[in-house]
């Protein structure tokens, strides 16, 4: 069965061109068009589709607000197209706040190299974001009693605690990898590893991931943190201010020559990539050309893999949810070398890509949901 979507635009034009590229996939199906928020939400609910496209700036009702009651009540994934202007960065990240999935550029010319690319990126977001849906709809009507898994019995409650080291991977000689551990209800307990570095790499759905997980981080986090979020270049900073705004711990857009400080959180900038060089104690951020070659710009393989060499086995890692399989070299560099490597688990993804890469590689000792990675973090380095 073809996944339905509704394609919402004040721009006729623009509805039109959207529809095109979204038929002409046998696996899609545009059911509806709306051009303002208004009809948006009276047709979510009465067409109920499987996927939304939503522009931002329209008449009678704004996209951000469409967005906000489609959530009341018609949780829909929703992907956000959007100008790649200082504002425009601001109110897709609102939208995302309000529960959008992911957003595209107004101006394909800014997402692909040639249409062919920009059709076959659009039409791979959707099939994407369109996974969430029953998960969304099916949290939506779960009763409150039966979503709190804290008051569960006791047997339930533990997880069995990551082994040390063992002398093997001290001494850089392979070792086969274990199965990650599924964390859900679990009482985490810190392995006792020491930490100079944290590394956050992530994609779609990452916005929000980041958000969930660095505002429960302390004032007075004790590593300096890296981030990766693949993102246009007039977003990052907007993100980056963003983060700041509602972080204690304090968030930058990292430029060339940063000296990487304990409680401060580098992110690096679109279109651009972000590398670590010097020592432990005394490493600076360069930033360089993103290179024509690079699918990701940003590339957290890039900057995982640079953080490798310098840290060996003091860097705690992570990768979130996001499309593709950025950050497995990275980390498989990071794993050779002693680090930790965690992955958010396939539930709590918009997009199960890169986490899964991880996994699946057996590269990560840990999944964990989304809501509990600053819990684990926190007890990780004993501050919970």
């Amino acid at each position: 069965m073809a996944i339905k979507v509704l394609v919402v635009d004040d721009s006729s034009f623009f509805r039109r061109r959207v529809s095109e590229i979204i038929n002409s996939d046998p696996q899609l199906e545009v059911i509806g068009n709306a051009v303002n928020g208004k009809e948006a939400v009276d047709l979510a609910k009465q067409l109920r589709p499987d996927v939304i496209t939503m522009d931002i700036e329209m008449p009678v009702m704004d996209g951000i607000t469409a967005v906000r009651e489609i959530m009341k009540s018609t949780p829909t994934p929703i992907l956000m197209f959007s100008s790649l202007t200082h504002d425009g960065a601001k109110a897709t990240l609102d939208a995302l706040d309000a529960g959008a999935l992911d957003f595209l550029p107004k101006k394909f010319e800014d997402i692909a190299r040639n249409r062919d690319e920009a059709v076959s990126l659009l039409q791979k977001r959707v099939t994407e974001i369109a996974r969430k849906r029953v998960m969304m709809r099916r949290t939506a009507t779960r009763p409150v009693a039966a979503a709190t898994t804290a008051r569960e019995p006791a047997a339930r409650d533990s997880v069995r605690p990551l082994a040390a080291r063992t002398t093997a991977t001290a001494t850089r000689t392979p070792v086969a990898p274990r199965p990650a551990v599924k964390a859900s209800a679990a009482r985490f307990k810190a392995t006792g590893k020491k930490y100079q570095l944290m590394a956050i790499g992530t994609s779609t759905g990452g916005p929000v991931a980041l958000q969930k997980v660095l505002t429960k981080l302390p004032a007075n986090f004790p590593l300096p943190i890296v981030l990766v979020q693949h993102m246009p270049a007039t977003f990052t900073a907007a993100f980056a201010a963003r983060l700041n705004n509602l972080c204690k711990i304090s968030v930058k857009e990292a430029a060339d020559g940063d000296v990487l400080k304990p409680g401060v959180a580098y992110l690096a900038p679109g279109g651009m990539q972000m590398m670590l060089e010097g020592r432990p104690g005394a490493t600076r951020v360069r930033i360089i050309d993103g290179g024509e070659r690079m699918n990701y710009k940003p590339c957290v393989d890039v900057t995982f893999g640079s953080a490798a060499k310098i840290y060996q086995d003091k860097v705690l890692s992570m990768i979130l949810t996001g499309m593709g399989a950025d950050g497995r070299e990275g980390c498989r560099m990071l794993k050779s070398s002693g680090s930790t490597i965690w992955a958010q688990d396939e539930e709590s993804c918009v997009v199960y890509g890169m986490p899964q890469a991880v996994a699946k590689a057996g590269i990560s000792t840990e999944d964990l949901p989304l809501e509990r990675i600053s819990e684990r973090i926190l007890v990780e380095l004993g501050l919970g």
